[in-house]
């Protein structure tokens, strides 16, 4: 469900663009953290390293605006305001994140396992794809991309503990370090996947004003609130 966009003073829009823009540069670094993982590209590597810089660079930026801004807008433009401090900081963590993985992954001895690649690719391009969402969803104010951001995360967590059964679980032993390391890649992708899911509940209570995030677990209970007050509430799953 898309809302229509509202008309922004200069300071907001600014740092709604850059916000929008560092969206994009954590979907950067999760699509050349999966291109290390397959080809250990050098170039994908210092991409990685790259996007964590600008990340960084762009928190700060919003750190030391966000206070000048957010004193000269309304209530609902200070609400924008602090989605962008809320956005800025999970994707600056994403960004840490993917940055700290691909380190530990350039180091790795052995070679990524089979196994290993396949499920450490796999979290790489749900969070990609999510990443992707986020910035739609934030750029046309719509909840369902962020709807399936909050549905989507739960396909990291189960790749995450594919990779955790068989380091642990599995009789097959390897080396310590190997394992270790792995452990801790997977780790990060799950914590960088939780860090996108706040970013899809922060959307709904930037659009809605309302918080998803302690509602009770339950099948389709990110519902979508209608653009008109008397029109029939409606799921995900009830658009499919």
């Amino acid at each position: 469900m898309k809302r229509r966009p509202v008309r922004q003073p200069e300071s907001t829009k600014e740092l709604t663009g850059l916000v929008l823009q560092a969206c994009l540069v954590g979907k950067d670094a999760a699509f050349n953290l999966r291109d290390f993982i397959e080809n250990s590209s050098n170039l994908a590597f210092l991409a990685v390293k790259d996007c964590e810089k600008e990340l960084d660079r762009m928190e700060r930026r919003v750190d030391e605006e966000i206070t000048a801004a957010i004193t000269e807008v309304t209530e609902a433009e200070a609400r924008e305001l602090l989605a962008c401090l809320k956005f800025i900081i999970d994707l600056e963590r994403i960004g840490d994140l993917a940055w700290s993985a691909a380190q530990r992954l350039q180091h790795l001895k052995p070679r990524l396992l089979r196994d290993d690649s396949r499920d450490l690719m796999a979290m790489a391009e749900v969070l990609e794809k999510m990443l992707e969402a986020v910035h739609r969803g934030f750029l046309h104010r719509d909840l369902e991309p962020a709807s399936w951001v909050l549905q989507t995360d739960s396909q990291i967590d189960q790749a995450c503990q594919a990779v955790f059964r068989r380091h642990l679980e599995s009789r097959e032993r390897h080396p310590r370090d190997y394992s270790t390391n792995i452990l801790l890649t997977a780790q990060a992708f799950e914590r960088a996947g939780d860090h996108a899911k706040n970013l899809g509940e922060e959307l709904f209570h930037l659009v809605e004003g309302r918080s998803v995030r302690h509602e009770p677990k339950r099948p389709g209970r990110y519902k979508l609130e209608p653009a008109n007050p008397a029109a029939k509430r409606r799921t995900v799953s009830d658009q499919a």
